[in-house]
């Protein structure tokens, strides 16, 4: 079975110019089949503060409304996604630019509402992997926004850490998938002012435990969930780390287990 790195990289890496060109230029370096996901919620609030729209979040999560749907579709699968993709290709890298709405690739349902009507948020209920691994097959990378479909013609925002996790599980069925999510800290730290206090393994039973001591909380919280998530529904090896860590072997990480 051949192998398959999925990586995740968010708005620190998006919105620091140094780090993404390092992030690319090792990306683009890549010999076996790959596939990016990006967030962007950063540059999408400016720009909606920008058009005097102001951001509303709950709980860590965007409450998208149509003018916020409109912004993120005009940053995510436009400005980010196909800079992203222009920059590639400028390193002889080949790739397409996605939305869950590509090659019908990502279906989601409007996110019920329960507590709070998070508005046009997308909850994944199906990932179509064929025109992916066709891509994949013939050297060329997916780039995919946080961006989901419903098949009736309304596009939702969705979770972009979610996105990675449920194209790793549907790809993991033809590949032997690494899934890397790439953020600003060396992986999951018991002390967040300590860069070096990273814990290497985790798996159910310890998040449970780091959970009570409340090491981690708030926005980790859905981030881990996806992680062993993915390990128990067939993902190979999943990480958290900085943007080096899924081109460097022996660098320092937070690994997730059964």
């Amino acid at each position: 079975m051949k192998s398959l790195k999925i990586i995740k990289i968010g708005g620190n890496i998006i919105n620091n110019k140094i780090l993404l060109n390092e992030f690319l230029d090792d990306f683009a370096k890549l010999n076996s089949p790959k596939l990016l996901v990006h967030g962007g919620g950063k540059s999408a609030s400016e720009l909606s503060i920008k058009m005097g729209i102001e951001p509303k979040m709950i709980n860590g999560r965007r409450i998208t409304d149509n003018e916020t749907l409109d912004i993120i579709t005009m940053v995510y699968g436009g400005k980010i996604n196909k800079n992203i993709v222009a920059q590639l290709q400028a390193r002889n890298s080949n790739s397409v630019g996605f939305s869950g709405a590509d090659g019908n690739s990502i279906v989601a349902i409007k996110r019920p509402v329960k507590d709070i009507d998070y508005g046009f948020a997308g909850d994944v209920t199906h990932v179509n992997t064929q025109t992916i691994t066709i891509l994949l097959q013939n050297d060329i990378s997916p780039i995919f926004c946080a961006i989901t479909h419903n098949k009736n013609g309304q596009l939702l925002n969705t979770n972009a850490d979610t996105i990675a996790s449920e194209l790793a599980i549907a790809l993991s069925k033809d590949y032997k998938v690494s899934l890397y999510y790439c953020f600003e800290k060396n992986g999951v730290l018991k002390s967040i002012e300590d860069d070096d206090s990273v814990i290497e393994h985790i798996n159910n039973q310890k998040f449970e435990q780091l959970k009570k001591e409340g090491i981690i909380h708030d926005g980790m919280l859905p981030k881990i969930h996806n992680c062993l998530q993915s390990i128990q529904k067939g993902v190979a090896t999943v990480h958290i780390g900085n943007n080096k860590m899924p081109f460097e072997q022996d660098i320092k990480c937070t690994t997730f287990q059964q």
